[in-house]
């Protein structure tokens, strides 16, 4: 049976499980724990716990539709006023199991027994620790949040975490064993690099004989202003020290009408300038509602199979 490990943080990562989770693999999520935001932010203040909403997404994104039911919308439930108003019940869920069993490692191994996922989600890291960044200017960012939203988070140089923190040993191990490494779509400064800094995390892949594969953003942010294809690739490869394998890139134009939605919040679709036999494009752009509000996201069910033909 194939490995598959996915890396990641965010929705990119969870559209792709989406899709993978429907085939014959063995499949592994590393997920980043360094946001600071929202109610992970809070958990993290209040508990001195990793952010565990990333985690609960893929945990989500895995599980059989078709039989956990209710569970499901209890996992993501949001209390509508009150002093929990800023937090889901998955989250909360996430919070209790760290305290009884210690790390966010087994918390999240008991919440995969619960749901019965198809594969595994992993943290990165079991350690507390900070991700900040300095732009051109010499501004420092402190935190996911401020990477990824504050006003500066543009021109960004660098990028380190603090205190080290060191890879989740089960991660490591996932790494070493994989047939292919899958780099997922995310905020690159935010939820993707991050995991490269942590400590034994770029070493466990060079260890491992695992072709490489990065799926490119749709848009680009505030940290990635006037980023094409080949400008996401260039980090990547600097961060992971070597080339990958395989590059995943939307070529399908988005309607005007979400053209001009992103444009209203300063986003804008990554134009594919790359080229080479490594370069797999295609229509990988779905457009739906979520809330009255429109979106684009890869197509996981497209995606995931152009995964599946490079393992």
């Amino acid at each position: 049976m194939k490995k598959i490990v996915t890396i990641g943080g965010g929705t990119g990562q969870y559209t792709l499980l989406r899709g993978l989770k429907n085939y014959d693999i063995d499949l592994t999520a590393i997920v980043s724990v360094l946001d600071n935001g929202g109610s992970s932010g809070e958990l993290r203040a209040d508990f001195g716990i990793l952010p565990p909403g990333d985690l609960r997404n893929c945990l989500l994104a895995l599980a059989d539709d078709s039989k956990i039911g209710d569970l499901k919308h209890i996992f993501q439930y949001r209390f509508p006023e009150g002093k929990l108003s800023n937090h889901n019940l998955g989250n909360l869920i996430l919070a209790a199991l760290n305290e009884k069993y210690g790390n966010m490692g087994e918390a999240v191994q008991a919440v995969s027994k619960i749901l019965g996922i198809k594969g595994r989600v992993l943290p990165v890291s079991v350690d507390y620790a900070n991700v900040y960044a300095k732009n051109s200017q010499g501004k420092i960012l402190k935190g996911e949040s401020e990477i990824n939203y504050s006003p500066d988070a543009k021109n960004i140089e660098s990028l380190w975490i603090e205190p080290d923190a060191y890879i989740y040993k089960e991660a490591a191990e996932a790494l070493r064993q994989a047939n292919l490494i899958v780099i997922s779509p995310g905020e690159l400064y935010g939820s993707i690099l991050p995991n490269f800094l942590i400590k034994g995390f770029i070493e466990a892949i060079k260890e491992s004989k695992a072709k490489v594969v990065y799926v490119c953003n749709l848009v680009t942010k505030q940290g990635t202003f006037g980023f094409k294809a080949s400008d996401f690739l260039k980090i990547i490869e600097t961060a992971l020290g070597k080339k990958v394998d395989y590059i995943v890139c939307n070529t399908e134009k988005p309607s005007t009408k979400i053209v001009d939605k992103y444009q209203q919040e300063e986003s804008f679709f990554v134009e594919p300038d790359l080229k080479g036999e490594n370069v797999i494009t295609g229509d990988f752009l779905t457009e739906f509602d979520v809330g009255g509000f429109i979106t684009a996201r890869h197509d996981s069910d497209k995606i995931a199979r152009v995964i599946l033909s490079l393992s």
